[in-house]
């Protein structure tokens, strides 16, 4: 097939898994063409994958770039020249819109996915000013997915959706992702003393990931147990956080590496992932984490307990129960033996159940399925 992905290139979940799922349907023996403002993050060379930039034009017209109506044509420029046979949207506003409207504009059929991963139902869609768009882009396409099927309901509920929302949970690729061997890794001692414990961190900074919950976490267990933090990421909370750090004095214990492309040399040498979330649909880090055996401390919301098995690859709190979470890290970090019982049964469960081999070709019959419903669709003049 020839599939078009609209994303955003940014560090980010969604950005992660349109990316991998882009690589892994080139390596499959599909044309892959990004669509985005930016080469997406993580994208690698593959002689099947094509990126088309989107070039916003600056008028004196528009108070701001118009940058929505330049990804318009962009898609309806690259399903003509490229002759796409689906478009794989991932968010709802603006890309599964955008998607909508292209596709009005040429004369083919063309078929349309669109993913949902939380904040554009959560933050996004949820908003007054944007709630109708939001619901009208989800009505409107005719396969819609979630990344949780927690996700799925929330839409569900929140948008009053009748018709059915598939889930396909996010993965990773196991052979890719799996704990390197000490020798092998070269930052291992740079981060941490043979006597200290790592604990990781691995977000966009964003306040709903509430990393300022984190360090008041670490602050609590570097009392008990030797350790520091790896802090992975950078966003808009960053400082609020570097400035929490210099409250407790935590500076020499506490290591910002700001956005990295590959984690999984970190991972190796992380005894703990942390991730102490408000709202998370899935939560990616949390599989990246389990392939590469370290158990992961989370909040029990959203989609995390679809992902995290509480006492056996990890363990869940509540939101902001910060004692709570500070005793179950102290708890694993001071048991080693459980440390790399839950490891292990980490990585087990990503290899059952979010792997690329399992997970890849869930979409391309979901692509099928619905090129197959658009067929159906132009030959009986039937409402799809």
């Amino acid at each position: 097939m020839k599939i078009g992905i609209i994303c955003f290139p940014s560090y980010g979940g969604s950005g992660v898994l349109a990316t991998e799922l882009g690589w892994h349907l080139a390596h499959l023996g599909n044309q892959v063409h990004f669509i985005s403002y930016d080469q997406p993050f993580r994208l690698k060379f593959h002689e099947n994958i094509f990126y088309h930039p989107v070039n916003t034009p600056h008028y004196d017209l528009f108070p701001f770039p118009p940058y929505y109506l330049a990804l318009v044509n962009k898609i309806a420029q690259v399903v003509e020249e490229q002759d796409l046979d689906l478009i794989h949207a991932h968010y709802a506003v603006p890309h599964a819109l955008a998607s909508q409207q292209a596709l009005a504009m040429v004369d083919r059929e063309v078929g349309l996915v669109t993913t949902l991963h939380g904040t554009d139902i959560t933050l996004v869609g949820n908003n007054e000013s944007f709630f109708r768009t939001t619901r009208y882009a989800i009505m409107n396409s005719p396969g819609l997915t979630a990344v949780s099927c927690d996700l799925a309901k929330l839409t569900s509920e929140v948008f009053d959706i009748k018709r059915p929302i598939k889930c396909i949970y996010n993965f990773v690729d196991t052979r890719e992702y799996q704990r390197m061997r000490p020798e092998n890794i070269p930052c291992r001692l740079r981060y941490r003393s043979k006597e200290e414990k790592l604990i990781i961190h691995i977000s966009n900074f964003r306040g709903v990931k509430r990393v300022e919950d984190l360090i008041e976490v670490f602050d609590r267990v570097q009392k008990k147990v030797s350790a520091r933090l790896l802090l992975i990421g950078d966003g808009p909370s960053r400082d609020s956080v570097v400035a929490r750090v210099r409250e407790k004095r935590l500076e020499n214990k506490v290591v910002f590496l700001g956005a990295q492309d590959n984690v999984i040399p970190l991972l190796s040498i992380a005894d703990l992932m942390v991730l102490p979330s408000e709202k998370e649909a899935f939560g990616l880090v949390n599989i990246e984490a389990m392939a590469c055996e370290v158990p992961v401390l989370a909040t029990e919301v959203g989609g995390i307990p679809e992902v995290v098995s509480h006492g056996e690859t990890g363990f869940l709190a509540r939101v902001g129960d910060i004692e709570k979470m500070a005793e179950l890290a102290i708890e694993i970090l001071k048991n080693p033996d459980l440390q790399k019982k839950m490891g292990l049964a980490g990585r087990q469960r990503v290899i059952d159940n979010f792997s690329s081999d399992r997970i890849v070709p869930l979409y391309l019959d979901y692509y099928q399925e619905i090129k197959g419903g658009q067929n159906r669709k132009a030959k009986t003049n039937i409402n799809y």
